[in-house]
């Protein structure tokens, strides 16, 4: 009896003295948070962007996509109206960021503008011979 007692006090002990259970327990919940943290922020991929940088772009469409939906505020030569200059725009936003500025209207006046991804990739390839 007195064996159980001092076997049960030990164990008792020795769980208590040893805090790496605790801390592992602690550093694996942590990373499991973590993971699921970055998981969470890493953007998914927007099918839509996906689909126009698929296609190639023909510049000449672009050209006539932008005379009528872009010129009135970028200009005829896209050299800015009410709208900025779009000349050497892929030298600062890259075709992801040009394609979310087109589709999102989320800078007014620019309105929302929800081309075909087919029509997204003609413009996309005109404005991207600006800066040449």
């Amino acid at each position: 009896m007195n064996n159980q007692l001092l076997e049960r006090k030990l164990n008792y002990t020795e769980t208590k003295k040893n805090p790496l259970n605790l801390s592992l327990l602690t550093v694996i919940i942590l990373l499991f948070l973590s993971i699921i943290t970055v998981w969470w922020l890493i953007p998914t991929k927007d099918p839509y962007v996906e689909q126009v940088l698929s296609f190639q772009g023909n510049i000449e469409r672009g050209g006539a996509i932008f005379q009528v939906n872009c010129a009135g505020c970028h200009g005829i030569n896209a050299n800015g109206n009410v709208g900025p200059s779009l000349k050497d725009v892929s030298k600062h936003k890259s075709e992801v960021q040009i394609i979310n500025q087109v589709v999102s209207g989320k800078t007014p006046p620019m309105p929302k503008f929800q081309p075909s991804p087919e029509d997204m990739a003609d413009l996309l390839s005109y404005l991207r011979q600006l800066n040449k």
